[in-house]
């Protein structure tokens, strides 16, 4: 990522960093997806490595930019022990059920048929998620990858569902830089969402609450 600008240089580092201030073995962490470069499991093993030698129980949900991740099942054995996958399923906690999907962009005029194909299917895997999440009896904190809503797109499938289900919380990441500007944050109709792109939040971690604890 440090072919991205002066602020990511040495990004690594300062997430280990601040990674191991911050969190303990006890803790449950977030990683709403783009998590390696790699295009096969096998060139993610490195990446997994570092993971794996962080504190807490790792919770993984898949980019747009992670194309080595296949099945579900593959890739929770190659995460190994204090992983879990958020895809089509939902994750009980203690006191939090988390939910989600990938998501994709937004409709646009230029969207392709193939966008739209893609829109609709991740809105479907994030209805099975809130399905099963809704089981749990515990408040819903929903993570996505792409934003479920924009500065300029206050509406979607995807938030409509949200809000639907009664999802508390929604973090969401992909906006990096400049596109930034495009997030939405605070209460929207009831569902508070924030952006936890790592760029954003200058690699450090974002400690969670319900709006409601």
């Amino acid at each position: 990522m440090d072919v991205f600008g002066e602020n990511w240089e040495r990004h690594a580092e300062r997430i280990e960093r601040a990674w191991r201030e911050q969190i303990t073995e006890d803790d449950d962490i977030l990683l709403p997806g783009d998590l390696s470069w790699a295009m096969r499991e096998r060139e993610a093993l490195p990446d997994f490595s570092f993971l794996s030698s962080l504190p807490g129980r790792k919770i993984l949900l898949r980019g747009n930019h992670d194309y080595w991740w296949s099945t579900k099942r593959k890739v929770e054995k190659l995460a190994g022990n204090g992983f879990f996958v958020l895809q089509n399923n939902a994750i009980p906690l203690v006191d939090v059920t988390i939910v989600g999907t990938r998501g994709w962009d937004l409709p646009h005029p230029k969207m392709t048929e193939e966008d739209h194909t893609i829109y609709k299917r991740e809105v479907e895997r994030l209805r099975l998620s809130l399905e099963e999440g809704k089981t749990s009896g515990k408040p819903l904190l929903a993570m996505m990858h792409f934003p479920p809503m924009t500065r300029h797109v206050r509406e979607s499938e995807f938030s409509k569902l949200l809000e639907t289900y009664g999802v508390t919380l929604c973090v969401y990441g992909h906006l990096h830089g400049n596109a930034h500007q495009a997030r939405v944050e605070g209460i929207v109709r009831d569902v508070e969402y924030r952006l936890v792109s790592a760029d954003f939040l200058s690699f450090s971690p974002l400690p969670l609450a319900l709006p409601s604890s």
